[in-house]
């Protein structure tokens, strides 16, 4: 009989630890990249989450973006719905992303009171440089037409990229 309480009370504690586990990665990081698009002109940081646990409803994730240009960091607020089992969170538009050059991003899982349910930190690795990407849009309107600015009226094209950016 004894030896069958010691037992109970071995796999109790074995499922209020692995309660304890789950409630503590609720998300987990399956991909991070920069988005470059050349159409637009535009760079962005693209990184997306898995529900691991269950969320509590009206909590909000808080992404903080190193800032490639310096300065503070580029923040995002989004809302976490039920339904998602995925969790895409997209930056602002970048300036200044520089090939082989590591990126920090922290998130944080914050339930409707305030409180932190989960951190995460990550890296960003860009191949590419931006300057690869034209400082105008290619396109511009709803039918994609070309830019007057890029494709000027007299036949020439400019692709250069004016970005102003730190050494």
């Amino acid at each position: 009989m004894r030896q069958h309480w010691i037992v109970m009370a071995a796999v109790a504690g074995l499922m209020l630890s692995a309660c304890q586990r789950q409630a503590e990665n609720l998300v987990e990081v399956t991909g991070h990249l920069f988005v470059f698009n050349y159409r637009v002109a535009s760079a962005t940081y693209l990184l997306t989450l898995k529900k691991t646990g269950p969320i509590p409803d009206g909590s909000v994730i808080i992404a903080e973006f190193e800032n490639p240009q310096g300065g503070d960091p580029l923040v995002l607020n989004q809302k976490i719905y039920p339904i998602d089992d995925k969790i895409a969170l997209q930056s602002e538009n970048l300036h200044c992303v520089r090939k082989d050059r590591p990126y920090s991003v922290s998130v944080r899982l914050v339930d409707k009171d305030g409180k932190v349910l989960q951190e995460l930190k990550t890296q960003f690795r860009s191949d590419l440089d931006q300057t690869v990407l034209p400082s105008k849009p290619l396109v511009v309107g709803a039918f994609y037409d070309k830019n007057p600015e890029v494709f000027k009226p007299d036949g020439s094209v400019d692709f250069s990229n004016t970005d102003k950016c730190p050494a």
